[in-house]
């Protein structure tokens, strides 16, 4: 018996060993910006961290990285910090099912792109009512936000737009096909399914501004998003800077992950930060400056913060 109890003990503690050695890396579409840079960590922490194996997985995005980091598997995500916070606190999509979440790092400005061509006569937020418009994939948080951006201007989710929930690159091919009329899109700068629909022959997008609404949902859910640009020069045929809201990214982690671990990823991020930006020119966005306990809507990682203040964070 004490035999068994023994071997037990020891196929747990190596199978701990192994996991703690082992993580996947959730990011979201292949037409977004989460894709090629969960890639490019992956990539990096594979090569750079001793003993450790990364692999990027395909997602609907934040809401589905927040969930898998939840099953307790050895999971790091991308996440928009409204999701995060709606996890940590068990509210909207995580009702009754808490996920502890820690900041690894603050990322870089997911800014809201209301996307749709001259050719629909949609000129603004309000031109949206009654017509087919993508919100985003389920898994996702544009879908969060997109929601929230349309009860903002006072319009029903439900009754005031014929709402599709396709990813990035499937709203493109939809709006090519002419099978919804515009579509939401929360994403870094550029993002590739939005300079795919941009240099279609025959298009001309349009960007539709979506600011004004910033201070209706911070007044409802809080101080978490605020007015952004996304500059006339992004995407090919843009006439003036598109004035958007936008939110934060990022990199989050079980607050059970081991310091040790934590540390480790949040060096390997700066120590190879040119071989990252390579992958996707939002990893630019990421400073030490940025790093701090007020531009995450989670509490950071203690073996985050033990990294960060090394390099003279404040917390």
């Amino acid at each position: 018996m004490k035999i068994a109890k023994l071997l037990a003990v020891l196929l747990f503690s190596s199978a701990g060993i192994a996991s703690a050695q082992n993580i996947s890396v959730g990011t979201g579409g292949t037409g977004g910006v989460y894709y090629p840079m969960g890639g490019g960590l992956a990539s990096v922490l594979s090569k750079h961290v001793p003993g450790m194996q990364a692999t990027a997985e395909v997602t609907g995005g934040s809401v589905d990285n927040i969930n898998l980091i939840g099953t307790g598997k050895p999971y790091i995500g991308f996440s928009m910090a409204d999701a995060a916070k709606d996890a940590l606190e068990g509210k909207d999509k995580f009702t009754n099912k808490k996920v502890e979440l820690r900041t690894l790092l603050v990322l870089y400005p997911n800014r809201m792109h209301v996307v749709t061509t001259e050719a629909t006569g949609i000129k603004s937020m309000k031109d949206l009512k009654g017509k087919r418009v993508s919100t985003g994939s389920p898994g996702s948080a544009t879908e969060v936000m997109a929601f929230r951006l349309i009860e903002a201007t006072g319009m029903d989710k439900d009754k005031d737009v014929k709402r599709e929930r396709l990813s990035a690159a499937e709203s493109v091919n939809a709006m090519k096909d002419r099978k919804i009329d515009a579509f939401f899109w929360v994403g870094g700068l550029p993002t590739a399914a939005v300079t795919d629909l941009a240099n279609t022959p025959g298009t001309k997008i349009v960007m539709i501004d979506n600011a004004a609404e910033v201070a209706a949902m911070n007044k409802k859910y809080g101080n978490l998003y605020y007015a952004d640009t996304i500059a006339k020069s992004v995407y090919a045929g843009m006439t003036k800077d598109n004035q958007v809201s936008a939110v934060a990214n990022i990199l989050v982690a079980s607050a059970s992950m081991p310091d040790d671990q934590a540390y480790k990823i949040v060096k390997a991020v700066f120590d190879h930060q040119k071989e990252l930006i390579a992958t996707h020119t939002e990893y630019s966005s990421i400073s030490v400056g940025i790093q701090k306990p007020g531009n995450s809507s989670v509490p950071f990682h203690p073996g985050a913060i033990k990294y960060l203040k090394e390099r003279g964070a404040k917390f």
